[in-house]
């Protein structure tokens, strides 16, 4: 008999999830929320089996228990990022942060931790797939004077140069593209752009941040860039505005 059920409802309108945990209590329970929520679920009780789905089924977003047997869910979250952009959403009864700090910094987009609401699971299922909403109101490109933004095609050119960011560059971007001039805080960029509240999280923030701001000085090296750190606040995007130093806001 294999070591994992999978289970498959018809897609719905809403999408498809992905429930990967090896307590079937838990799938049942997320499922009847889920589809309650007009989303077709799938589940699976380990990561090989997981990945296996991954590759058959198209899935529009995966619930990654981290404590599965065998190949835990780190390595299933890493495995994911290799071969699938699938927003990722993590399911901890760890304590340590350390944990959750690797599995954001592998490419998950939130985690939820056990003991949860299975309401609260279904809030952040659809947050998240707002903010991966393609609908052409929010896919329209971005001019800002040297800056392009463009969502429809995952794209940021500067000075008429490519920038090649990860994800979450690109997602802090793209927000602060769409907030022109408007100033948030590391809390504040967290809960907007990744619906992270997180406070261990913050500061990669600055590290992000430095990043693309790195990668436009490449770009153009002679022209200041229009990412500005405001002291003591936090960060904006303005074009025609000299960045500040990368001191910490």
């Amino acid at each position: 008999m294999p070591s994992a059920i999978l289970e498959s409802a018809e897609d719905m309108a809403a999408g498809t999830i992905l429930v990967v945990d090896d307590e079937p209590k838990v799938c049942d329970l997320l499922r009847a929320y889920l589809e309650r929520s007009g989303y077709g679920v799938l589940c699976a009780t380990d990561g090989v089996t997981a990945l296996e789905v991954v590759e058959r089924r198209h899935s529009d977003l995966v619930l990654l228990d981290l404590n599965l047997p065998g190949m835990d869910g780190l390595e299933v979250c890493r495995a994911l990022r290799q071969r699938s952009s699938v927003p990722i959403i993590m399911l901890t009864a760890r304590d340590e942060e350390a944990d959750r700090v690797v599995g954001l910094e592998l490419g998950a987009d939130d985690y939820v931790t056990k003991p949860f609401s299975p309401r609260e699971v279904v809030a952040r299922v659809k947050a998240v797939l707002r903010r991966r909403d393609p609908s052409v109101d929010n896919r329209r490109a971005m001019v800002l004077t040297d800056l392009v933004v463009d969502p429809s095609r995952y794209e940021v050119t500067y000075r008429d140069k490519p920038l090649r960011l990860t994800s979450r560059e690109f997602a802090i971007i793209e927000f602060l593209a769409r907030n022109q001039g408007h100033v948030y805080s590391r809390t504040q960029l967290l809960d907007h752009v990744f619906g992270i509240d997180f406070e261990g999280y913050e500061r990669t923030i600055d590290a992000h941040i430095k990043n693309i701001r790195q990668k436009m000085l490449e770009a153009s090296p002679d022209t200041p860039t229009p990412l500005t750190t405001v002291r003591g606040v936090g960060y904006k995007l303005e074009a025609g505005t000299n960045a500040q130093s990368d001191t910490q806001a």
